[in-house]
């Protein structure tokens, strides 16, 4: 059977482009009693929210920020939550904050700071209160909870930094390394080579996923976060 899932078509016999209609979920949060000020996500019009991803809450997403599918952010609890330019938030990743507890930066309170360039990887999790600063790499299933990361440090594949530590610039957590005292934490040797230039690349990839998406799944898009083409909508209803 030659090309038997190949060239879909319509009705019409066009062919059936990119259609997204499993559209992503962004909310303002519930009002509780230890956050009654129900907030709606900023999400910079230069970014990308993957399929079945969820952004609830004091969430601010700068530009050019990658959002894969699937992933959880949620300033229900602890809030507010910042996302600088470049970031790339890969598929599966959940960020969540404690109610108590908060990072500094330039003097204002976040659950959740993290700044340019950084590149939070499939299935890790970013839990308030935490800070990752310019160009920190988090590997697959990594956990950050409680912590401040320095700029361009990388955190291995299945690694775990807690216990309210601050990690030196550019240091490396091994894969699998639980780094929870602050001793640990400042014997981390440097980034290596070898790394350093695979994060690179993840950044040198994942900038150009925003602009591709948005250009893939067409100009036309609805306010529940449908982007499509406009024909294969039409085959899809008639």
């Amino acid at each position: 059977m030659q090309n038997a899932y190949h060239n879909l078509n319509d009705f019409s016999g066009r062919p059936i482009r990119t259609f997204n209609i499993n559209a992503h979920f962004i909310a303002s949060n519930p009002p509780t009693s230890f956050n009654p000020r129900s907030i709606y996500p900023r999400i910079h019009k230069t970014a990308y929210v993957g399929p079945f991803s969820s952004i609830i809450g004091d969430v601010s997403i700068g530009e050019n920020v990658f959002i894969a599918p699937n992933v959880s952010i949620r300033a229900d609890e602890g809030t507010p939550f910042h996302i600088g330019s470049n970031t790339n938030i890969q598929d599966g990743v959940i960020l969540h904050g404690l109610e108590h507890g908060r990072v500094l930066h330039d003097g204002k309170e976040y659950s959740i700071y993290i700044a340019n360039e950084v590149s939070c990887t499939h299935g890790c999790i970013i839990h308030g209160p935490c800070k990752l600063e310019n160009r920190v790499f988090v590997g697959f299933h990594a956990i950050v909870l409680n912590a401040i990361v320095g700029e361009g440090s990388y955190i291995s594949i299945n690694a775990l930094v807690t216990g309210g530590i601050r990690i030196a610039p550019n240091r490396f957590v091994p894969p699998g390394a639980i780094i929870e005292t602050q001793e640990q934490a400042d014997a981390l040797g440097p980034v290596p080579a070898d790394q350093e230039e695979f994060a690179e690349e993840v950044q040198h990839i994942n900038q150009q996923f925003p602009p591709a998406y948005s250009l893939h799944f067409g100009s036309t898009r609805c306010s529940c976060g449908l982007a499509c083409d406009c024909h294969s909508v039409k085959a899809i209803l008639d």
